[in-house]
C-alpha cells in the first residue's frame, strides 16, 4: 500500500501523488492511500470522514460560520510511460501534474494543516473524487451531488484544475448535437433518381460557418462563445450519392445562458425546429434532417461578487480571468455554491506525454490559499 505524508511540503506531496499509479478506473490505490492519510485527523482535529467508492469526503464542523470546500479528483488520463515523475530545472514532469495532482496535493496539504489550527477561519470540507477524466455516468462529484449532495455545500468551491496559479472563474456551458441528413442513394450519372444527404446538410453547415459568436462580460470576466463543427461523416463510394450524412455540432455558451435557452438559441440558428429531435434508436428513411441531443452541460455563474470570493481574490492578487473549458465547478453553481477553478499548471499541458508543471506555482497556490483561509 502507497504511503502519504499530508504535513510534508506539497511539491513533495505532489510527487507523491504522481507515483501512484491512477488512470480512470484504477483509482482504488490512491483512495486507500488518501483515506488512510487522513485517518489521523478523525482524531486529533475532530474531522468528519466518509468514503463513497474511490471518493474520499473529509470535513471540518467547527461552527466557524462559513464553508469553503476544496475539490479536485484523483484520476488521469492513461499513463504515457510518464510515471514516476521526473524533475528538470524546478519542473516537475508526470502524468497528472498538471491534471490535477498538483492542487489535489495543495488541497490535501491545507486540509491536513489547517483543520485543528485556531488561525482557520471558514469550516473546511475536502473531495478528492474518482472518474472526472471518463463519461459523466463516472464521476464521483457527480455521484455525490445525486446520492450525498450535502457533501457539495459551502459558501465557495475551488476545484484544483489547473488555472496557472490565478483563479480561473466560473465555467462555460456546453452542448453537442449530433445532426443528420437522410437522402436516398443513386447512381451519380443518374442523380435525378435519389437525393444527396451531403448537399442537404450544407445549409446548416453554411449557417454555422456565418454565425458570429458573443463575447459577454460577467464580474470582470470575458466569456467566448463558440459555435463549430467538429466531426463529419459521409460517402459510400466515388460514383455514389451518399443516403446518409452526419455531423457533430459543438456550442460552447456563456454563464449568464441558461442550458434551455442556449438550446433554443443553437436550435434557432441552425434551423432546427424541436420537432426534429429524434431519438438514438429511430431511424429516418425519408429525406430530410433530425438531430440528437449527445451531450448538454451547464454553465456556472464567476460568482465573485460573494465575499468569500472577494477574499480569494484578495489573496491571489487580483489575477483573475474566465474559464473557457467546462469543468466540474457547474456541479456547485446548480448547487447555489460559488466556484472557482485555482490550481498550480499550464492547462494547456494537460494530457499531453510531456505533461509538466512548474514547482513554484505549486508554492504560490499553497500560499495563497493559506493567506485566504486564515484571513
Amino acid at each position: 500500500m502507497f504511503h502519504l505524508d499530508l504535513t510534508q511540503n506539497p511539491i513533495e506531496l505532489t510527487k507523491a501523488l504522481v507515483d501512484i499509479p491512477s488512470p480512470s478506473h484504477h483509482e482504488k490505490a490512491i483512495a486507500d492511500a488518501i483515506e488512510q492519510a487522513l485517518k489521523p485527523l478523525v482524531d486529533s482535529a475532530d474531522v468528519e470522514l466518509a468514503r463513497f467508492g474511490n471518493t474520499v469526503c473529509a470535513r471540518t464542523n467547527r461552527g466557524l460560520g462559513s464553508r469553503v470546500v476544496l475539490a479536485g479528483h484523483v484520476d488521469t488520463v492513461p499513463i504515457a510511460d510518464n510515471v514516476p515523475h521526473h524533475m528538470e530545472d524546478n519542473i516537475m514532469f508526470g502524468c497528472g501534474t498538471v491534471d490535477m495532482k498538483s492542487g489535489l496535493a495543495v488541497y490535501l496539504h491545507t486540509f491536513a494543516q489547517l483543520a485543528a489550527d485556531k488561525d482557520l477561519s471558514h469550516d473546511l470540507t475536502l473531495i478528492a473524487y474518482e472518474g472526472e477524466e471518463v463519461a459523466t455516468e463516472f464521476n464521483g462529484l457527480g455521484h455525490l451531488q445525486r446520492d450525498n449532495p450535502q457533501w457539495l455545500q459551502g459558501d465557495l468551491a475551488l476545484l484544483g484544475e489547473p488555472s496557472g496559479a490565478m483563479i480561473e472563474a466560473g465555467c462555460q456551458g456546453t452542448i453537442r448535437l449530433r445532426v443528420t441528413a437522410h437522402g436516398t442513394r443513386a447512381h451519380s450519372a443518374r442523380a435525378w433518381l435519389g437525393s444527396n444527404a451531403v448537399h442537404t446538410l450544407t445549409p446548416v453547415m453554411t449557417k454555422i460557418a456565418d454565425y458570429s459568436p458573443r463575447d459577454v462580460t460577467i464580474d470582470g470576466c470575458t466569456y467566448r462563445e463558440g459555435l463549430n463543427i467538429v466531426h463529419l461523416e459521409a460517402g459510400v463510394a466515388t460514383n455514389t450519392l451518399p443516403d446518409h450524412a452526419w455531423m457533430f455540432v459543438n456550442f460552447r455558451f456563456a454563464p449568464d445562458r441558461s442550458s434551455e435557452e442556449a438550446m433554443e438559441h443553437l436550435l434557432d440558428v441552425l434551423g432546427l425546429a424541436k420537432e426534429q429531435e429524434m431519438p438514438a434508436d429511430a431511424t429516418l428513411d425519408s429525406p430530410g434532417i433530425s438531430f440528437e441531443v449527445d451531450d448538454v452541460a451547464g454553465a456556472a455563474l464567476p460568482g465573485l461578487g460573494q465575499p468569500s470570493a472577494a477574499a480569494l481574490i484578495d489573496a491571489v492578487g487580483g489575477n483573475v480571468r474566465a474559464k473557457y473549458g467546462w469543468t466540474d465547478v457547474a456541479r456547485f453553481s446548480e448547487m447555489g455554491t460559488p466556484a472557482v477553478n485555482f490550481g498550480p499548471g499550464d492547462p494547456g499541458f494537460a494530457h499531453k506525454r510531456d505533461e509538466q508543471c512548474p514547482v513554484e506555482q505549486i508554492t504560490s497556490v499553497a500560499q495563497a490559499l493559506h493567506t485566504y483561509l486564515t484571513a
